[in-house]
């Protein structure tokens, strides 16, 4: 065996003498043993606005992304659940221009509460990570175990089925109106343009080449996806949104912008669906 290898068995932390502030702390100290990243602290015990306090409040210094922590000793339950929802709404319209994780910390998830988080977190970028306190022979030792992580709609390359206009149809038609009103808007500017449906989504593919996708939500709303591979567009088109007070998500890892949008946003927001494509045109072989 090798003699490297230790041994530990888990305990609960109220049963080691320790609480949840001594949690919190920890964590507040030592942010990056989270395995999220490089994140600096930002407040911990923050008063909300209507009543309550968010445990820990985090922050991404590369692209200010905030992570809105809730901390639960022993095992998470509803109002832990709710609790993060709420404080991380809270936090979103606070700063809607910035991107929000809400993040649950608890020792031990049930594996009914951890099915609803893993629905919630279809329209909820929630992350979990289970905390556990071990006790070694010199000591103890406290790890964190991310179990759910934000959800990635799935590549391309994983759909197995093709589909037609008329499933989106009676599947979401709300969805299919609004892919329907971009490609309207987008074929004033090129002509090699068309929709293409999946299972999952519908793309406008402009010169062959897959490049704004729409999800369904639940209705009116639709999610629409596109990437932008260069750091210059990348920020271009961040600046745009946040000057319009658009409210994005932005996938570091993918290159991904994503807007959750409603009932007329494509109508309202032309001009700037147009000012994102001009910035973007460079990636599509066709002449705007």
């Amino acid at each position: 065996m090798d003699e490297q290898i230790k041994f530990g068995k888990k305990v609960f932390i109220r049963n080691a003498g320790k609480d949840e502030y001594w949690l919190q702390d920890i964590i507040y100290s030592n942010p990056s043993k989270l395995g999220l990243g490089e994140l600096v602290p930002v407040a911990k015990e923050k008063k909300q606005s209507h009543g309550g306090r968010l445990d820990i409040l985090l922050k991404d210094p590369e692209d200010d992304s905030m992570y809105e922590i809730e901390v639960m000793l022993g095992e998470t339950d509803p109002s832990h659940i709710i609790r993060a929802i709420e404080y991380w709404d809270n936090e979103k319209r606070r700063y809607p221009q910035r991107q929000h994780f809400c993040v649950l910390i608890a020792e031990s998830f049930d594996r009914r509460y951890f099915n609803v988080m893993h629905i919630l977190s279809l329209n909820v970028p929630m992350i979990a990570i289970q905390a556990d306190l071990l006790e070694l022979n010199d000591g103890l030792l406290l790890n964190f175990s991310k179990i759910l992580d934000i959800y990635e709609e799935p590549e391309e390359e994983q759909e197995v089925a093709s589909v037609t206009e008329d499933t989106w149809q009676s599947k979401a038609k709300w969805t299919l109106q609004k892919s329907k009103k971009l490609l309207e808007i987008l074929s004033e500017k090129v002509n090699n343009i068309s929709l293409k449906f999946t299972q999952s989504y519908i793309v406008i593919v402009i010169g062959g080449r897959n490049s704004y996708y729409f999800n369904k939500r639940t209705e009116p709303n639709s999610v629409i996806w596109f990437n932008a591979r260069d750091e210059e567009k990348e920020e271009a088109i961040k600046r745009l949104l946040d000057s319009k007070k658009i409210d994005f998500n932005f996938s570091k890892k993918y290159k991904e912008f994503n807007m959750t949008i409603g009932k007329g946003f494509i109508e309202k927001n032309k001009d700037v669906l147009i000012a994102i494509h001009d910035i973007r045109s460079k990636e599509f072989n066709v002449d705007d």
